[in-house]
């Protein structure tokens, strides 16, 4: 009985059938991923976002104009992750009114883990005044009264972060939905792939060929064109156009 059953044994190990001896089957060496280190991450007392008021906590506040280039442009802050891992980033300008705060406030507090998870700020709440006249109002008279108030947010600004004992896959989801609400294009990023981001664009920068480039033409004044062109287009070399962002002019 042994005999027969040791016959189809060494065809399976690519022993030769002449051999007396039967060569020993191994399994791969299998190479798993290592856990992430989240030995450096400690959770706040608070973890999920706190409520923000409809208005500033001031005596009186003064009406304001437009002031469109307060969503134009770059942003200079809250470019960068201090204390999350993942986030939301704002990829074009505009105002976040206070039932946007409460949606994003109810969305990722519905699905955070305060155990293991947290969430933060990184805008300020409502401060800017925006004024409207009632219904059925004749024109002039003035300036309306106050009706409600907004944040401002220009391109490239963090509006929420997430971070704790958890990766990206999991949290994605979540921010891509609040994102998609928001009143200005917004998307979930994380420190590696804002990092990735702002290198690729870095490199298609180094790398183009085309030598006009809208800053060459309008810096050396070609046909004229300092005359048509916006000062704001020569500061930001035409990359913004009013509140949105064009990412494909180099």
């Amino acid at each position: 009985m042994w005999r027969r059953l040791g016959r189809p044994l060494l065809a399976l190990s690519g022993a030769p059938a002449e051999s007396s001896g039967s060569k020993t089957l191994t399994a791969g060496l299998k190479k798993f991923v290592l856990p992430p280190d989240y030995s450096g991450i400690t959770i706040p007392e608070k973890p999920k976002l706190k409520f923000v008021e409809k208005s500033p906590n001031l005596p009186k506040v003064r009406r304001e104009f437009k002031n469109l280039r307060d969503i134009r442009g770059p942003s200079t802050e809250a470019t960068e992750f201090t204390e999350g891992q993942y986030g939301i980033m704002a990829t074009g300008g505009g105002y976040l009114h206070w039932g946007h705060f409460e949606m994003i406030r109810l969305t990722i507090n519905r699905h955070l883990n305060p155990k293991t998870m947290f969430a933060v700020w990184r805008v300020p709440p409502p401060y800017k005044p925006i004024t409207r006249k009632g219904l059925g109002q004749r024109m002039g008279g003035g300036k309306g009264a106050i009706d409600h108030y907004v944040t401002a947010v220009k391109t490239g600004r963090l509006i929420v972060e997430v971070g704790g004992h958890c990766e990206f896959g999991e949290v994605e989801r979540i921010l891509t939905q609040v994102a998609k609400k928001l009143p200005f294009p917004a998307q979930a990023v994380s420190q590696q792939s804002l990092q990735e981001m702002r290198e690729k664009e870095e490199e298609r920068r180094r790398n183009n060929q085309n030598p006009w480039t809208f800053e060459r033409i309008v810096t050396a004044n070609m046909l004229g064109m300092r005359r048509y062109v916006s000062p704001y287009d020569l500061k930001l070399k035409g990359r913004y156009w009013g509140k949105f962002f064009l990412p494909d002019r180099i």
